[in-house]
């Protein structure tokens, strides 16, 4: 008698198989490949380990699907988790978190425990924190950037357990912040409820620019990969502060989108299609490094073309607040178009992180039900063995205060 759970079974054992059988043609193409390129180039030595990267994500969705699990959960927290980040340091894969309980946690994922504690002057709520990559590659320090209830930004020591710098020129809560992705992060972008963004310099403590153009509170910004270069230029350190090519998005409470130029600091465009808040705003990469994504109060995740300034994607299902998006690493085959499709992710109030095709406005591809509406997430690639393979993980947190792993 066939069951549904053996009917379950076989599927994905099938999956499985089919998945393991590709993975096994594609070695030998590779290997193929290389012999070739060995004879005729000589100086590709890393290319199999790269395209095996890149074939090994063609199928990674459909693995996660069928594999994927809660494996672990962080409880400290004892109310709202509104933003996590991840880093490696000295081969410790850490996450830090921020909270409404005005706590700022440390945990180390692979002894699964919390490591540091750091609470909040003035109580305040914590609304983004972020690893320093600056600090982190110049003096070796890992430091924990996070804005707060409080009008600040502050920089914290985690060995040191001590606070090493403070920005506080805003007049009203800041909501978001992101490190610069040119110069080495040497450069801040925040986002506030005074209505205006600011650029800061990390290694002097300035605030080198205030953008000034929205009408309500900016809960979100971002910095774009490099865009537009002058092939002139031999690097991209050009520019007052080395950011030519590169642009800042931000998110903000009356709906629309900005995108501003760094140097010369002008307002370069605006998006207009959200009916609410804008609550999330990422730049895309590679073959996306055209679009925008967003999410917003209304429920919808919108996809954006920075070019002709026009919405290319609306994707509807959650039926409560998106909170956060992000660009997946995953990869899915679209049998509308016959090429495989990008995957973007959303999370949402209504207790739900869905999966969608960049490609397809369709219903979702999948979707992960949590346990108290999804406030914020972040995709984690750990590497699980010296052969540069790498698990990818889901980490979110919760209205609740838990943080959980998915993979």
């Amino acid at each position: 008698m066939t069951t549904l759970a053996n009917e379950k079974q076989r599927t994905t054992v099938s999956k499985k198989v089919l998945y393991q059988s590709k993975k096994e043609k594609t070695q030998l193409i590779i290997q193929h490949w290389i012999r070739i390129l060995n004879i005729k180039l000589g100086w590709i030595h890393d290319f199999d380990k790269l395209v095996a990267n890149y074939i090994a994500t063609v199928f990674i969705l459909d693995t996660f699907i069928s594999s994927s699990k809660l494996i672990k959960t962080f409880c400290g927290h004892i109310d709202n988790v509104w933003s996590i980040d991840y880093s490696t340091f000295d081969c410790n894969h850490l996450l830090c978190s921020g909270s409404s309980d005005a706590t700022i946690r440390v945990w180390d994922i692979d002894a699964n425990k919390q490591i540091q504690l750091l609470n909040n002057e003035n109580s305040s709520s914590v609304y983004c924190v972020k690893f320093s990559s600056y600090h982190y590659h110049n003096y070796h320090r890992n430091i924990i950037c996070f804005c707060s209830y409080d009008n600040t930004i502050r920089f914290w020591d985690i060995k040191d357990n001590q606070q090493l710098q403070i920005f506080n020129e805003h007049t009203r809560w800041v909501g978001g912040i992101e490190f610069s992705s040119f110069n080495g992060g040497r450069y801040l972008c925040s986002g506030s409820a005074d209505t205006t963004m600011r650029l800061w310099d990390v290694e002097t403590s300035k605030s080198l620019h205030v953008f000034d153009g929205h009408t309500s509170a900016v809960r979100c910004v971002d910095f774009s990969p490099l865009q537009n270069s002058n092939n002139d230029n031999k690097n991209n350190n050009i520019g007052v502060i080395g950011g030519n090519g590169y642009t800042i998005c931000s998110g903000s409470w009356e709906a629309i989108i900005n995108i501003w130029d760094i140097e010369t600091t002008k307002q370069l465009n605006t998006f207009e299609g959200h009916k609410r808040g804008v609550n999330s705003v990422k730049y895309g990469s590679n073959e996306l490094i055209n679009t925008i994504l967003s999410g917003s109060e209304e429920g919808s995740v919108r996809l954006w073309d920075i070019r002709s300034g026009k919405q290319i994607q609306v994707f509807y299902g959650h039926t409560d607040w998106v909170n956060t998006v992000e660009y997946s690493p995953f990869i899915v085959n679209n049998i509308e178009v016959d090429f495989n499709s990008n995957v973007i992710c959303s999370g949402s109030s209504d207790n739900t992180i869905r999966f969608w095709d960049v490609r397809s406005n369709k219903k979702e591809l999948y979707v992960i039900n949590g346990d108290k509406e999804i406030i914020c997430f972040k995709f984690l690639q750990i590497k699980k063995n010296k052969n540069n393979c790498y698990d990818i993980n889901l980490c979110y947190g919760s209205r609740n205060g838990l943080i959980h792993i998915w993979g």
